[in-house]
């Protein structure tokens, strides 16, 4: 472990807030190899935070033997999402007095001066607008190129001395820069601060994956997952043995895809199997009444969501949302499951607790449920989904199925409660052209 990751494990309070009054912030020192004559120099390394910012490390390296030295200023968090723009207009010296962070990503531009320093060009660096201009930098040997370069530098000279305004623009698509802004936290009309998503290129420079690649794997990944079985490991729910989980991506003809999900205990011989929509909560809810007349009616296909409840008016019955959880099978086979769920595995109906009244109720129900599969006798079997995930097979498509009728509704405050939709927000997110 490095020393800085060492130092961000003993807590947050390692990082202090920029002070020339904090006396307890002591750089860490360590002995480094000096790159210019190979002798050991020494490092020091500073964890700060600029306020209403974010932390850097600062480091300082000086050799005492060839008298080099080196400083460098480097984001302890990671590339953003978003790349950021600042343009500060300097219209006094007191502008000059600013604390700018310039990550080595960034590039600097003042468009009066037409002049810029490319990303990638410089090591990242955190000082104030004032520094020292060192005319040897500009030496040349041709003359007609000195005259520029001192012409260049007499107009750096006189935007040091704000003799005339200028601008000053850093562009930085790791979103790791930074020019104060003092007036903090109120807004400074002198400082513009434009967030903006990266291109293509912009991401490969960062050594990020380009958004067209991005695209082009997520579809391919997507047909992979329609054509392939997937598998991961998982746990037993009911033994807790190491098992596995199969996860198929299917798409259901004129509805949508869904995600099965099986599993199987090598151990106990358990099986579960799960289906979740693939796609998202419709603005609408769904109510879907299927009158069942005839035994073919038992072969459609039918996917019932976990936010689906199942009424049968005739029998009076009606399943929640949070019962059986999501299925993707047929009428039969939920008609089955009901019975399975409310006459052989009740354990109101077995042991000494049972009574002999609501075992022959519960008994006569699946009597019931049996009539209903052999078609003797007709009833409505209705799925309503406040979620819009639902779905029973049309044998009739793309025509109307004159036995089945399908409703579109709005879901009341008490439905939205139950699927987590009152709390969550989705407004206000849009981008921000310019903030502080």
């Amino acid at each position: 472990m490095s020393v800085i990751e060492e130092e961000r494990v003993r807590g947050d309070g390692v990082f202090k807030d920029i002070s020339a009054d904090d006396d307890d912030a002591q750089p860490t020192v360590i002995d480094s190899l000096c790159m210019n004559c190979y002798q050991n120099g020494t490092t020091r390394l500073l964890l700060t935070k600029i306020p209403f910012f974010k932390e850097l490390i600062v480091s300082s390296f000086t050799c005492a033997h060839c008298s080099w030295s080196n400083t460098e200023v480097q984001a302890a968090g990671r590339i953003q999402d978003r790349g950021v723009c600042y343009t500060l207009k300097v219209t006094s010296k007191q502008d000059l007095n600013r604390e700018v962070v310039k990550s080595d990503s960034a590039s600097a531009r003042i468009p009066e001066l037409d002049f810029e320093i490319p990303a990638f060009t410089q090591k990242g660096c955190m000082s104030i607008g004032q520094r020292k201009i060192n005319p040897t930098t500009f030496q040349a040997t041709d003359p007609e190129v000195a005259e520029k370069i001192d012409e260049f530098v007499g107009k750096l000279k006189k935007l040091k001395d704000v003799e005339c305004e200028f601008t000053l623009v850093i562009d930085d698509p790791s979103g790791n820069s930074f020019v104060e802004n003092p007036l903090a936290p109120q807004q400074d009309q002198d400082l513009c601060v434009s967030f903006y998503t990266r291109t293509p290129q912009q991401n490969a420079q960062l050594g990020i994956q380009a958004g067209q690649e991005e695209e082009d794997t997520t579809g391919s990944d997507l047909e992979t997952m329609r054509n392939e079985v997937l598998m991961f490991n998982t746990n037993c729910p009911e033994c807790n043995a190491p098992a596995s989980t199969n996860m198929k991506l299917v798409q259901i003809p004129h509805f949508k895809e869904v995600i099965i999900m099986a599993t199987n205990c090598d151990s106990c011989g358990h099986r579960t199997n799960e289906v979740k929509s693939g796609g998202a909560t419709e603005e609408l809810g769904t109510r879907i009444s299927l009158h069942l007349t005839d035994p073919s009616d038992m072969s459609r296909d039918l996917l019932k969501s976990e936010t689906c409840c199942v009424l049968i008016p005739e029998l009076e019955f009606e399943l929640g949302m949070a019962a059986l959880g999501g299925k993707f099978t047929t009428v039969e086979g939920l008609l089955k499951d009901i019975k399975d769920l409310v006459v052989s595995k009740n354990p109101f109906i077995c042991g000494d607790s049972a009574s002999s009244d609501r075992t022959q109720k519960l008994e006569a129900f699946g009597e019931k449920i049996d009539q209903v599969i052999s078609g003797a006798t007709p009833v409505h079997l209705i799925l309503d989904d406040p979620a819009g995930n639902s779905y029973v097979q049309n044998i009739y498509a793309p025509d109307a199925d004159p036995e089945m009728k399908v409703e579109k509704y709005t879901r009341t405050f008490e439905q939205n409660e139950d699927l987590g939709l009152n709390d969550m927000k989705t407004e206000g997110y849009e981008q921000v052209d310019c903030e502080t």
